[in-house]
């Protein structure tokens, strides 16, 4: 029986990691075998590829350029990390996938949508997740998170209306992808996040 795909998804300071580990724990006392993975990243070429995506040394990096390199990532990461998991029946769970990108690229670097639309279909045909936990937070509580860090690397260094823009388009995503997506209110307590979670896998366990 084929696995399920599960992904977390936000802007910076959403509390993803917090939440993945917890997902994680969960899954497992369900008795699921998981495959935790990351975008973009999951191989070690894609690791390769983020590193050169994430630094800011490379800040004057073309937007085509961007877009491109984090398909190429993605294309790696599905064929042998995230396709075999799912055959062998295996849960796989991800920070991130293509609804990023869509966020990102598309609504953050003004990327027309068709172009990612077209790119998405050509490397990964009908792939899609099973379930998509979109963690929501304020501007305002993002850029505080992320202040808080240490040395930032090149998205965490956007200005806030970049911030904006990818936000508004996760949101986007969400209403038109409602059966999908689901949108948490990630401003809550953690315990009160952990629980809308865990009702949202649970619906899936039903299914």
């Amino acid at each position: 029986m084929r696995g399920r795909f599960i992904t977390l998804e936000g802007i910076e300071g959403s509390g993803k990691s917090t939440q993945m580990e917890f997902v994680a724990t969960y899954l497992a006392q369900q008795g699921v075998a998981v495959v935790r993975t990351r975008e973009p990243g999951g191989t070690e070429l894609s690791e390769k590829i983020r590193d050169l995506l994430l630094t800011d040394e490379l800040a004057g990096m073309h937007q085509d350029t961007e877009l491109l390199m984090m398909f190429a990532a993605r294309v790696e990461h599905v064929n042998k990390v995230i396709l075999p998991a799912l055959s062998a029946g295996r849960w796989v769970l991800s920070d991130r996938f293509y609804d990023a990108t869509y966020a990102y690229q598309g609504y953050g670097r003004n990327i027309a949508i068709d172009r990612i639309d077209q790119l998405r279909v050509y490397c990964l045909g009908d792939l899609t997740p099973d379930k998509t936990l979109l963690l929501d937070v304020s501007l305002t509580v993002s850029q505080s998170r992320v202040a808080q860090r240490g040395n930032k690397d090149r998205f965490e260094q956007e200005q806030q209306d970049f911030y904006a823009r990818v936000r508004e388009g996760y949101l986007e995503l969400a209403r038109n992808n409602a059966q999908r997506i689901t949108r948490i209110d990630a401003e809550q307590s953690i315990e009160h996040v952990q629980q809308a979670i865990t009702v949202e896998l649970a619906e899936l366990f039903s299914q």
